[in-house]
């Protein structure tokens, strides 16, 4: 296993306007690279790639700044930044989109800077799958590799995502997009189907119940921290990833990265955007964690 802590982490970056039975926020803070950032920064090392436009607000890379050792790999072009509206259904879990204007992010190419390219944990957080190949590409140092994707890439880049799945260490995935990339309402049979595509482990997001880790020699489950009104979940999984990754990348073990993903997710849905995850104290934090088996 990989020993340094340092973790490359691709994804969009945007600007949300988000609408739940709560109310309506525009302009929020967002993207798969933002959420998995901040989870990934609280504890460790993160170095975010992604690209805005000349439209993004300091704050953001205030925040950006805050939780990264460099904001090196984040491109500013002419234009304006990639934008998404949301609006969720009242059960929390469904939504409908109403716009996506992708901006500068339309034509990314993501670049990564030579000093950077070294890195020993890649998270791929949501994102294209080409985009997600071209940065592990310019990786010299083999590293640990941490993929997240969706349906809209499981439907219509199913080549290209099975190609990288197959240089992937641990997927990370729902299970409503499991059963569609492997056609099978059987979660076991689904994980282990992906497993012979190539990765050690695969890690099933399974909402409200929890997660599961399968390998091909054994089964993880966690459940979930209850939180009793949930705000907005955008990002929730983004953050999974990033707190899982950083547990990984501190040495810590599948089941305890798991726990802390869960926990970091938890804080998440309980306020719009990013705001909520901003203002964690070290010991609530910590004490979620521990409340999960």
């Amino acid at each position: 296993m990989k020993k340094s802590d340092k973790i490359l982490i691709l994804g969009s970056i945007g600007l949300d306007t988000i609408e739940t039975q709560y109310g309506k926020k525009e302009d929020l803070l967002g993207g798969s690279a933002t959420y998995a950032t901040i989870a990934a920064g609280i504890y460790g090392s993160a170095i975010p790639v992604g690209i805005v436009g000349d439209d993004f607000p300091k704050d953001g890379y205030d925040i950006f700044s805050k939780y990264s050792i460099n904001i090196n790999n984040i491109e500013t072009k002419t234009g304006t930044t990639f934008r998404w509206g949301g609006r969720y259904h009242e059960n929390g879990d469904d939504r409908d989109t109403l716009f996506t204007e992708l901006g500068v992010f339309e034509y990314f190419e993501p670049i990564i800077d030579e000093k950077d390219s070294n890195i020993s944990w890649l998270f791929l957080a949501n994102i294209h799958p080409a985009l997600q190949t071209m940065v592990l590409k310019q990786c010299t140092n083999s590293p640990y590799v941490i993929t997240d994707t969706m349906n809209l890439w499981i439907n219509t880049t199913a080549k290209e995502l099975r190609s990288l799945i197959n240089e992937t260490n641990i997927l990370l995935i729902n299970e409503s997009e499991l059963v569609e990339l492997i056609k099978t309402d059987d979660i076991i049979t689904a994980a282990h189907k992906v497993l012979s595509m190539g990765p050690e482990k695969i890690i099933v997001k399974l909402g409200s119940k929890g997660a599961r880790c399968f390998s091909k020699d054994e089964e993880i489950s966690i459940g979930v921290y209850p939180v009793s009104k949930v705000i907005d979940p955008t990002g929730a999984g983004d953050v999974f990833g990033g707190g899982f990754v950083s547990g990984m990348s501190e040495g810590l073990s599948v089941y305890d990265s798991m726990r802390r993903g869960t926990a970091l997710a938890s804080f998440c849905i309980e306020d719009f955007g990013v705001s909520r995850l901003l203002n964690i104290r070290h010991e609530e934090l910590e004490e979620r964690i521990n409340s999960i088996k």
